[in-house]
């Protein structure tokens, strides 16, 4: 039987800290239609955003404006903390966009909510200016978010693009704002996006 009454007698600053830090650990658990480049299995959403996180600190030398690195490490850390209320939308999936806006916001006023009102007014902030991808700093996490299942499709061979029957324009569609943020990143993926279609991994378009 699992028991949290150990929290109740510490400093309610720390109690809320801790008890934030074992409600995400349930990221582990949710499942990605990405594979991990071995393709032995399905990413789960704590190692996407840790992935990001790496490729925000080896990338952002790319980034087209000047960029807080460890700002955008952050954001990435936390951006898909709402998948644990809001669970995962794959971009090929079709979900309406406004329903899971809705259902991500929710889960952020609940989620970020746990911490100490500094930190929520903090974490939030954060997360906002991600999903606004307005400032330099989101632009760029958004497009590393939108640049490592792509770089992962290719690694195994289509991946979710062939899940889903997705077309080259689809995908340059899905992951423009890749060399909107970072020109040579764009680059990069499109020599991808080639190969990939090269390959039969992507359907060319008609």
């Amino acid at each position: 039987m699992r028991s949290q009454d150990w929290l109740g007698g510490l400093d309610e600053r720390l109690r809320r800290q801790l008890g934030f830090l074992i409600e995400i650990d349930r990221l582990k658990t949710l499942l990605r239609g990405t594979r991990i480049a071995d393709e032995s299995r399905r990413e789960n959403t704590a190692e996407h955003s840790w992935h990001l996180a790496l490729f925000a600190l080896v990338l952002a030398e790319h980034a087209d404006d000047a960029v807080d690195t460890l700002r955008v490490v952050r954001m990435l850390l936390i951006h898909d903390i709402v998948e644990i209320d809001a669970g995962d939308t794959p971009v090929f999936g079709g979900t309406p966009a406004a329903e899971q806006a809705e259902r991500e916001q929710r889960a952020a006023d609940r989620l970020f909510g746990l911490l100490p009102d500094d930190q929520v007014d903090e974490f939030r902030s954060l997360w906002d200016e991600f999903e606004a991808a307005e400032t330099p700093d989101a632009r760029f996490a958004k497009a590393l978010d939108r640049l490592q299942p792509s770089l992962l499709n290719h690694v195994v061979g289509g991946g979710t693009w062939t899940d889903y029957g997705v077309d080259e324009a689809t995908e340059r569609a899905t992951t423009g704002r890749v060399a909107d943020a970072a020109p040579a990143l764009g680059d990069a993926l499109e020599a991808a996006i080639a190969d990939a279609v090269a390959n039969g991994w992507l359907r060319p378009n008609s």
